[in-house]
C-alpha cells in the first residue's frame, strides 16, 4: 500500500511538473533570434535594414486574447526594427479556444506596431478559413499594407508577397512577374515554407511560418508532428540552401490545442545587408 501511495505521488509530481512548464513555454515572452542575411539586389554600401519576422499569432482565447498580443507588440517595437513583416495566421478558430474574437479585435493590437517601413502582412490558412475579408479591411483600415499574391517596393525592398500554399491560393509565378519592374533587395514573405524550393536564384531570402516548430516537442521523439510537405526540411529556424536562406518562425500563438510544450514563441529579427 506504501509503495502504490508513493508512485501516485510520483504521477502527481511529474504531471503538475508538466503542466507548469507547458504552460511556461505557452505564455512566455517571445524569444527574440537574430540574424544576418546578404540580399541580393541590394546595394553592397547600402544602408542595412532591419526586419522583424513575426508569424502564427493566432489571436484566440485562453493564450492570445488581444491584450497579450498588445504587450507582445511594445516588445516588438522596443527592437526598433525598420519594417515588420507576418508571415499570416492572425487568427485561430480551434475548438479548444475560449473565446474567438472579431477580426477587428484580432487586427487591432497591430494598429500600435512602429516601424519607419512599416508593416507588412500575407495571409495564411486560418486566415482564410475564419474572415479573410474581414481581416484584410481591418488591416487596410490601420494603414497595415497586405500583399496576396503581390510584390511591393518597401523602401530599398522588394517584398514578394505570396499567399498561403498550405491551401492552394499561392501563385508564386505571377509574384515573380510583378516583382520584374521593381528595384532593391528581393525577398519572399509567405505563410507556409513550402514555396522556398520554387523560388528562383536571384531572391536570396524567404521568410515564413506556418510550422509552430512544432509546438508540442516531446523529448526524445521531436515535435508531434510536421504540416510540410519537405517534412523536417523547413521544420523550423534558418536553412540554407545554396544562395537562399529560408526562416521559419516558431509564431506567437497557438493552434489545435492551446498549449506549446518544448517550444517558445519567437520573433525573428533580421538585419539585411547588401551583396559584396
Amino acid at each position: 500500500m506504501r509503495r502504490w501511495k508513493l508512485w501516485l505521488l510520483v504521477a502527481v509530481l511529474i504531471a503538475f511538473a508538466l503542466g507548469a512548464k507547458a504552460c511556461a513555454d505557452t505564455m512566455a515572452d517571445p524569444e527574440i533570434l537574430r540574424t544576418e542575411v546578404a540580399l541580393k539586389g541590394m546595394a553592397p554600401g547600402a544602408e542595412p535594414v532591419t526586419v522583424a519576422l513575426l508569424s502564427d499569432i493566432h489571436v484566440a482565447g485562453p493564450d492570445m486574447p488581444p491584450s497579450r498580443l498588445a504587450e507582445i507588440v511594445e516588445q516588438v517595437n522596443a527592437l526598433g526594427a525598420d519594417a515588420v513583416f507576418i508571415a499570416g495566421d492572425l487568427v485561430s478558430e480551434k475548438r479548444t479556444a475560449t473565446h474567438i474574437y472579431t477580426a477587428e479585435e484580432v487586427v487591432a493590437p497591430l494598429a500600435g506596431l512602429d516601424a519607419p517601413l512599416g508593416v507588412v502582412v500575407v495571409p495564411g490558412n486560418h486566415d482564410h478559413w475564419f474572415d479573410w475579408d474581414g481581416l484584410q479591411a481591418g488591416l487596410r483600415s490601420h494603414g497595415i499594407r497586405v500583399l496576396q499574391n503581390e510584390a511591393a517596393q518597401i523602401g530599398p525592398l522588394v517584398v514578394g508577397g505570396v499567399d498561403d500554399a498550405y491551401t492552394r491560393r499561392d501563385d508564386l509565378s505571377e509574384v515573380l512577374r510583378q516583382m520584374e519592374g521593381l528595384e532593391g533587395g528581393r525577398l519572399i514573405l509567405t505563410h507556409s515554407p513550402d514555396v522556398s524550393p520554387q523560388v528562383p536564384g536571384d531572391i536570396s531570402l524567404v521568410l515564413a511560418g506556418h510550422t509552430h516548430c512544432g509546438q508540442i516537442e516531446v523529448p526524445f521523439i521531436d515535435a508531434v508532428r510536421s504540416i510540410s510537405a519537405y517534412g523536417d526540411r523547413y521544420a523550423c529556424g534558418e536553412v540554407v540552401e545554396g544562395g537562399r536562406t529560408t526562416i521559419v518562425g516558431a509564431g506567437l500563438g497557438t493552434s489545435l490545442l492551446p498549449l506549446r510544450f518544448g517550444t517558445r514563441p519567437q520573433v525573428w529579427l533580421v538585419t539585411l545587408r547588401g551583396v559584396d
